[in-house]
């Protein structure tokens, strides 16, 4: 039977493509390739969501975006020392049995939630 197997990628409008590309390099270490796209690799640890939330969720404050983008990290420190040097605190942080997590907001206004998967997938 035929399924869909993960998420193949996150598309967002964003009023300024080129401030957009660098933030995402500058405070994350995303590289872009000529064509404007990063590409990873699937991890060996973690998984791909696709999940929806209510309405009125207070999930993705302080974002107004109808949406939140998810990144799995290898090294949420490091990676939030990167942001730091770039002037980008987070807006959280929050670590449970599965994984450590920490949230910015990118220029577009998106959140975007960092996660360290620790061990398997919760599910």
């Amino acid at each position: 039977m035929a399924k869909v197997v993960g998420l193949g990628g996150v598309f967002i409008k964003a009023p300024d493509v080129e401030a957009w590309r660098a933030w995402y390099h500058r405070v994350l270490g995303v590289s872009f390739e000529e064509f404007g796209a990063a590409i990873f690799k699937h991890p060996a640890v973690g998984c791909t969501n696709l999940s929806p939330f209510a309405a009125d969720t207070a999930y993705f404050e302080p974002s107004a975006q109808p949406f939140m983008i998810n990144l799995i990290v290898d090294d949420i420190d490091g990676v939030l020392a990167l942001a730091a040097k770039a002037g980008e605190e987070p807006v959280g942080r929050q670590d449970e049995d599965y994984g450590r997590f920490a949230w910015l907001v990118d220029p577009a206004g998106v959140k975007v939630e960092l996660w360290q998967p620790l061990g398997p997938s919760p599910v």
